[in-house]
């Protein structure tokens, strides 16, 4: 869904802009196809009751509350039911990017200005000279979110949040005496794998061979199987990281 049309509202000042995703799906698609004949399969909306296929505009939305037994919404009634931000980003704090662990982050948005307004430029200045990242509440789609509007480069990224309950993880109680020397040479070993994080060189290998073998098989070759190599696992901990640094 490209321009989407929003807006920011900065307390008073209220700020036109779009919004675009900016991941793309990079995976190979696959269509499914029968296979005796090499058919694409096609899906078929069908009613088990009635036994008859059922038209887009002939389904509406029921949500189960027991087994067999639904209450129905219509499209207007679940339009009531939106918050008052929809179609406006609305800001609600400020806070330092740091305190949001990355576990809450889902999709991210480019967020261009409507024109030329000074008012979008201004606020990504502001937001650049505090450091600081706004949180704010809007709607996308049929979908309320919390959400963080960052200044990156030259333009606003907009970056909607799994809620609190969606999150689940999982904490453990650690009771483990850690050895001061193997914490030691784990650091080393740490500091020894020390780089930068440079995106552009991190490629999709599993992705890049399948486009290898659907080229592959257009010209009629077999698809070999990659070679993995095979690691021999230590089970002493000290032994393993000792060898570790050494390779290092």
């Amino acid at each position: 869904m490209p321009n989407i049309h929003s807006s920011i509202n900065f307390a008073l000042v209220n700020i036109p802009v779009t919004m675009n995703p900016i991941i793309r799906n990079n995976d190979t698609s696959f269509n499914q196809l029968h296979e005796k004949c090499g058919s694409r399969i096609n899906y078929v909306k069908y009613c088990p009751k009635c036994k008859i296929k059922i038209k887009e505009q002939e389904i509406i939305k029921g949500y189960e509350y027991e087994q067999d037994k639904y209450i129905v919404f219509k499209k207007e009634e679940l339009e009531k039911l939106k918050p008052e931000n929809d179609k406006e980003i609305d800001i609600i704090s400020f806070v330092p990017l740091k305190e949001i662990d990355p576990i809450y982050f889902e999709k991210s948005y480019d967020i261009d200005a409507v024109g030329k307004g000074k008012a979008y430029f201004l606020f990504c200045e502001a937001l650049k000279k505090s450091n600081l990242v706004a949180l704010a509440k809007t709607v996308i789609g049929n979908k309320f979110y919390y959400c963080i509007l960052r200044f990156n480069a030259q333009n606003i990224i907009l970056t909607t949040l799994y809620f609190h309950e969606e999150v689940n993880i999982h904490k453990d109680e650690f009771n483990i005496k850690i050895d001061d020397k193997e914490l030691n040479l784990a650091i080393q070993l740490i500091s020894s794998l020390k780089g930068k994080f440079e995106p552009s060189k991190y490629k999709d290998e599993y992705q890049d061979n399948i486009k290898q073998a659907i080229e592959d098989k257009i010209d009629g070759k077999t698809i070999k199987a990659k070679r993995k190599s095979n690691k021999k696992q230590i089970s002493d901990l000290m032994e393993a990281l000792e060898k570790s640094l050494k390779s290092k």
